[in-house]
């Protein structure tokens, strides 16, 4: 077809080769910095891209591009504005991990009771002491899930059907009141007040960035626990290491932080009652491969003048 697709990191090889399979040429960014992505992307009808940003500078470099296709669920680090006012199209790949987060989320919920994490290292610092620091069942306890999308759907279905969790999902507009195994509402402050466990699986955007605040921190139970595998900047961070540190909630699991790479003097990454993960929620064989197929249809349905299987919703373009 002739057309030149960026890739600004490396994708799984299932996506580069149904781009050549399709007569696509691939083009391999040498950094993701704005100044380099500015230079490459000049000569693209193109950008596929995971976790650099593609800011309006680098979109109105491109005159030929049509699309840019995200790597993954989340679309935050794209200007949404500056795409659309350019006419491209940006796409993403919600059905490709959502299985895959959802089963961590869970995993991170069961560690959290359990203390999987805390046995583990005072253990191998020779403390068999530890065992007498209790965990606890979810069988029977309220899951709060902060956005009823596909991720968090999934997840409702697993605590549901295969811990027999009570859950509560906020969503905020509902258009059925009927969910099974679910109470649905949409009212923020009762589902943090009343769960035992909060799962945020909400996209960032202006309505969601720091809408777990001090305020939404102080309504939560103080033996709850709160697990973030969405996007850092949804939770205040400094709200919640103060309410770690004060005892104000009983833990927390987070996948994902403000900036998207911690500091080292990062108090999360200090606190015995919390478990850190470096973004790998989505990171399994399975769910890259179906990443990398998935943000490369998005591409070539765009390219060969086809609705989009995935387009960015609107709401958020």
């Amino acid at each position: 077809m002739g057309c030149k697709v960026l890739i600004t990191e490396d994708i799984d090889d299932e996506g580069k080769e149904y781009l050549r399979k399709y007569g696509y040429g691939i083009k391999m960014a040498s950094d993701i910095d704005e100044k380099t992505l500015v230079k490459e992307v000049r000569d693209c009808d193109a950008i596929l891209v995971r976790m650099a940003s593609i800011t309006e500078n680098i979109i109105n470099s491109a005159p030929k591009l049509k699309v840019i296709s995200r790597f993954g669920v989340g679309f935050d680090n794209v200007d949404l504005k500056a795409a659309k006012k350019r006419g491209i199209q940006v796409t993403y790949g919600p059905e490709s991990n959502k299985d895959s987060v959802a089963e961590y989320t869970m995993g991170l919920i069961v560690a959290l009771a359990k203390r999987f994490f805390l046995y583990d290292r005072e253990l191998k610092n020779g403390n068999f002491g530890i065992r007498n620091f209790l965990g606890s069942d979810v069988r029977e306890k309220v899951l709060g899930i902060v956005g009823m999308g596909r991720i968090g759907n999934v997840v409702a279905s697993m605590a549901y059907r295969g811990f027999k969790m009570k859950v509560i999902g906020f969503k905020r507009h509902i258009e059925s009141g009927k969910m099974e195994g679910v109470q649905l509402t949409d009212n923020l402050d009762y589902l943090l007040s009343n769960s035992d466990f909060v799962s945020l699986s909400v996209p960032l955007n202006e309505s969601t960035r720091h809408m777990i605040g001090r305020r939404e921190i102080s309504l939560m139970k103080p033996g709850a626990f709160l697990v973030n595998t969405a996007r850092g900047e949804i939770v205040d961070e400094s709200a919640l290491v103060d309410a770690l540190i004060n005892g104000k909630i009983a833990g927390a699991a987070v996948d994902v932080f403000a900036g998207e790479i911690p500091s080292k003097d990062n108090p999360l990454l200090k606190l015995d009652n919390v478990i850190v993960t470096p973004h790998t929620a989505a990171h399994t064989r399975e769910a890259i491969k179906r990443m990398s197929l998935h943000s490369a249809i998005g591409v070539h349905e765009v390219l060969s003048g086809r609705e989009p299987s995935w387009p960015v919703p609107v709401e958020d373009n």
